[in-house]
């Protein structure tokens, strides 16, 4: 049961610990999983760490630069926010200035600068519910809003990050106080179109054939997932090492980013494992907690909302670790190599840091 915050009001340093720590913990993870990639692909083993490590720092920066700014700076800007993160939704699709890249048209840049707008697009949706779910709830303007947002994602086409937004914006709907009734028409709907997508896609229907029979196609569309279950499995009590993955030799697909915690089950075993499975938890339930408790019906929504894209893409990834839920191309928060959405994750945990500025606080009795 979620106890609410003794103390002065003041930052969560429990929250801030925890996040900065997975981030240098990523750092690490990412050189380990790639090195072989990079130093076959472009004869530098420290490749891909060297970006992700400054974009890493650039994001903890963000963090700290965010915590200073009152929470409620965003609900005025909102609106801008939002247009802007659909603007951007749109240009992306545009041919000639959408980047079309892994047979998706997801990013946007200038030169090798290129970012997603679809993780600035969550944050910016997430503000802008709890901003108008904050005065009203209108089930019609929720609806409109959602459908819109995860209608430009899927042009891309993005399943992982459209689920994302849908189950963070529901927490968001949930908390402002809607109805059992209207949260079942909305399961309804979201069981119906997913359905929809699998079958009018066929790397989708795939994906969801090798989810059901692991044996199918071993060397082929199931081989993935397979490689990376016998990471898991390989790791044993206490792995083989840091450093000493073998699914990093080129076996295992995507080891910095998708697969990043097969390497680190298989070198740090089931007790490495469980360590950041309970970081991940640390983090969730301090964040749970400045929702609960946040003094403010904006933050708590903010908070809230937050909380749901941290826990469900956590969830996504981990869960197609283990066979839970069939493998979406979803990335390690924190941890997974990557710019916009480490950038991103680290923005709104900032966000978060300065909303627990503001929650209930509880005095500690003086024993005497």
């Amino acid at each position: 049961m979620l106890k609410p915050f003794s103390g002065k009001a003041k930052i969560d340093r429990g929250l801030l610990t925890a996040v900065i720590l997975l981030g240098f913990f990523g750092i690490l993870m990412v050189f380990d999983s790639s090195s072989v990639m990079a130093a076959q692909n472009f004869n530098d083993k420290f490749h891909f760490v060297k970006l992700h490590g400054v974009w890493a720092f650039l994001g903890m920066i963000i963090m700290l630069l965010a915590s200073l700014i009152d929470f409620r700076f965003w609900k005025k800007t909102a609106v801008i926010f939002f247009a802007a993160s659909l603007a951007s939704l749109v240009l992306v699709l545009i041919p000639g200035i959408g980047l079309k890249l892994l047979g998706g048209r997801r990013w946007l840049g200038i030169g090798e600068l290129t970012f997603q707008p679809s993780e600035v697009a969550k944050l910016a949706t997430i503000i802008y519910l709890a901003s108008f779910l904050e005065k009203k709830k209108s089930f019609f303007h929720f609806s409109i809003i959602l459908a819109v947002v995860a209608g430009l994602l899927m042009l891309e086409p993005d399943l992982g990050t459209t689920v994302i937004l849908i189950f963070s914006s529901l927490v968001v709907y949930f908390l402002s106080g809607a109805s059992l009734k209207e949260f079942f028409f909305l399961a309804l709907a979201g069981i119906a179109a997913g359905s929809l997508l699998i079958l009018i896609s066929p790397y989708r229907m795939a994906r969801m054939k090798v989810f059901l029979n692991p044996d199918l196609d071993p060397q082929g569309s199931s081989y993935h997932l397979r490689q990376i279950l016998l990471a898991l499995g390989s790791g044993g009590f206490f792995g083989r090492g840091i450093g000493q993955s073998r699914q990093k030799f080129l076996f295992l697909p995507e080891t910095a980013t998708d697969s990043i915690f097969a390497v680190i089950a298989e070198e740090t075993g089931f007790a490495g494992a469980f360590l950041v499975l309970g970081c991940f938890f640390y983090i969730i339930s301090r964040s749970l907690r400045i929702s609960r408790f946040s003094t403010d019906k904006f933050g708590q929504l903010l908070a809230g909302g937050i909380t749901g894209l941290f826990f469900i893409q956590a969830f996504l990834n981990l869960g197609s670790m283990v066979s839970l839920v069939p493998l979406t191309g979803v990335p390690l928060p924190l941890i997974s190599y990557g710019r916009s959405s480490m950038v991103v994750t680290f923005f709104y945990f900032g966000i978060l840091l300065n909303i627990s500025r503001n929650v209930l606080i509880v005095k500690k009795e003086k024993t005497r």
